[in-house]
């Protein structure tokens, strides 16, 4: 099998029978994690007067005693492996740091306090204010030797490189650089390929090429190099205290509403604080280098750049959650002005029922882009009784129905550029009608349909809506698994799908066996296929999910959104046993999901830490927003938190 991670090495030499075990195979890792949690429980004020010290010796140049500071079972310090870094960090500017490793710990640190006196930046900290400058300490540990050849991210064995976890460590002709773990956070990093990036780079051969591809082969050619896989502890100021950090970020130790509520309210503000005067949101946004290029779009001019109609829905739903929970106007403003914006980008056409609209945007019409504006008008109106959009809600409605095939199957696109020279898709062929199916379309024009069914008291329409409704549903349950066998995973993804179905069966005529079977066999594989407590080898993965049993964790909103929606539909039923344990595999999710909320603590390395805080994050380490990484956690918290409140 060859190591996807470190493709410009060789095969590793697993055989496929060894790698069919240990994907398969579960760990226990109770013994370690109640080690790891242990640690985390101890009282770190010892290395808070540490960092103190430090503090006032960047300050005046006076050398760290360290007497008087008990670091037992903090630190054990190990002469020639505990190498110590102390970094400063402050907004505004690019973070300096110096690392060093000598006959003690004092004499280490005041190495470090050194040379960082001497970086030409240092005047640029305001190290004296701890409310400005922050300051990180953190000193490896488990180091052992390694090779390229066996460097991974799939296996738990002692060669793996877990980001954000694990540091590396090059010695190059006498001389070693490192990749130390929380560079994971401070340069939003995701996997082992940028890690031996950085080494090159921070290596002589960054000085070689600027190229990223020639800088790995130089690498991989060069001999005599020694790796070494470690960890690290480490520990950052917040004011005037200390925060160990796990990952490089914060740990939370329990589920709590409090905690669900603040993130979701907060969250919610930060899409509302980013809002466009024309109605549009701030789409995404780089922490760590502050800027708004988005990484799937990076070409894009500062004066255009990329805007997705169907995520802005999102953030919409997301406002209308905030208002139904507090009952704030200006939730419920700000969603009716960035519902405008979705009207202004319409288009019109004539279908067999009345006059269709649809949405059309990026010269594209999709149909879960209508279909989450249906979602999204649908919830307004449901909220405020505003009826003012019932017509474009109608021709929406008459939109969605032209697009179901006389199979059932809904078609996924209504215009796109690289068909039919950008003309409405009226006919379409087997083979473009294949090339333009959407996994996740049909399950948003369903919702959309069935909230419209359920609240718009128009008996000859609606049962126009629910015949065409269930023979779309009967084709998605039943007949898409068959022939799109090759887009389903071991973990599902269809959360739109499942919200929909949860609405469809408020009606008794919906409540059929293989639409109910498909909402709870999904949430069943999603607790399947989330690390629990004792499989969990990283304490942060318990509630992630994984397709595979080795994979860095997902903590993933947007599926979590299909979990409790699985669980309103087992209330709904009366099936209360069932209901419970879903509330409880919602609530694991939940608390993982919790360390993607960047708060005035956790955004320590961010550039622009005013611009960062109450966003969510994409990833564990990585620095990306975007409008949905923060609509489908905020949106899954919101209804998480009505459940029991």
């Amino acid at each position: 099998m060859l190591n996807k991670s470190l493709r410009f090495y060789t095969i590793l030499p697993y055989s496929a029978h060894d790698v069919m075990i240990e994907c398969i195979m579960k760990f226990d890792f109770k013994e370690q994690n109640d080690k790891e949690r242990q640690y985390y429980a101890q009282d770190f004020s010892e290395m808070g007067k540490l960092l103190s010290e430090i503090r006032s010796s960047l300050v005046n140049g006076n050398p760290v005693s360290l007497k008087g500071i008990n670091l037992s079972g903090i630190v054990k310090y190990n002469p020639l492996e505990t190498l110590t870094y102390i970094t400063l960090f402050q907004e505004g500017q690019k973070f300096i740091r110096y690392g060093s490793r000598r006959n003690n710990f004092a004499a280490t640190i005041n190495r470090d306090i050194e040379m960082l006196r001497k970086n030409k930046s240092f005047s640029d900290f305001d190290v004296k204010n701890s409310d400005k400058c922050r300051i990180m300490l953190e000193y490896v540990t488990d180091r052992r030797k390694t090779s390229p050849k066996r460097l991974n991210s799939i296996f738990f064995d002692r060669d793996r490189f877990e980001i954000g976890i694990n540091g590396l460590e090059l010695c190059m002709d006498g001389t070693s650089y490192y990749y130390m773990p929380t560079d994971a956070v401070s340069l939003s990093h995701m996997g082992l390929m940028q890690a031996l990036q950085t080494l090159a780079k921070r290596s002589p051969i960054g000085k070689i090429t600027d190229k990223i591809s020639e800088r790995l082969k130089i690498l991989s050619e060069t001999p005599n190099c020694e790796y070494y896989l470690f960890k690290s502890r480490a520990f950052v100021t917040y004011k005037d205290s200390c925060i160990p950090l796990y990952r490089g970020n914060i740990l939370y130790n329990e589920f709590s509403y409090e905690t669900l509520y603040e993130q979701f309210i907060s969250s919610t503000n930060w899409i509302l604080e980013n809002m466009y005067e024309d109605g549009r949101f701030l789409y995404y946004y780089d922490c760590c280098e502050d800027n708004f290029k988005d990484h799937e779009h990076p070409n894009r001019a500062l004066d255009n750049l990329y805007y997705n109609d169907l995520r802005h829905c999102g953030g919409i739903i997301t406002l209308i959650r905030a208002f139904q929970i507090t009952k704030d106007d200006k939730y419920i403003t700000a969603a009716k002005k960035a519902i405008d914006w979705s009207i202004s980008i319409c288009k019109e056409h004539e279908t067999e029922w009345e006059k269709g609209y649809y949405a059309f945007y990026n010269n594209k019409a999709k149909l879960g882009g209508t279909g989450v504006l249906l979602v999204a008008l649908m919830q307004y109106r449901n909220t405020t009784g505003d009826k003012s959009y019932d017509n474009y809600i109608r021709g929406i409605v008459c939109h969605i129905l032209s697009r179901i095939y006389p199979s059932g199957e809904m078609l996924g696109y209504y215009i796109h550029p690289e068909y039919q020279n950008g003309e409405p898709l009226v006919s379409m062929s087997d083979e473009e009608r294949k090339n333009t199916f959407s996994f996740y379309y049909p399950g948003e024009a369903l919702l959309g349909l069935a909230l419209f069914v359920n609240n718009f008291d128009e008996p000859e329409f609606v049962n126009t809506v629910k015949k065409l409704s269930k023979k779309a549903l009967d084709w998605i349950v039943d007949e898409r698994p068959k022939i799109y066998a090759d887009l389903f995973t071991k973990l599902p993804s269809d959360a739109w799908l499942m919200q929909a179905i949860e609405e469809w069966c408020k009606l008794d005529e919906f409540r059929k066996d293989n639409y109910i079977n498909f909402v709870f066999n999904d949430a069943q594989s999603m607790i399947n296929q989330a690390y629990k407590r004792d499989d969990s080898p990283y304490i942060d993965y318990e509630g992630g999910y994984y397709y595979e049993y080795g994979d860095h964790f997902y903590p993933d909103g947007a599926r979590s959104e299909g979990l409790v929606a699985s669980y309103y539909l087992a209330k709904m039923l009366n099936k209360d046993e069932l209901a419970a344990k879903l509330l409880e595999g919602c609530k694991l999710t939940a608390k993982c999901q919790f360390l993607l909320f960047n708060n005035d603590i956790n955004s320590y390395s961010h550039k622009n830490p005013k611009k960062s805080i109450n966003s969510i994050r994409f990833k564990a380490t990585r620095q990306w927003v975007r409008v949905d990484s923060i609509q489908h956690v905020a949106c899954f918290f919101a209804r998480l938190y009505k459940a029991e409140n």
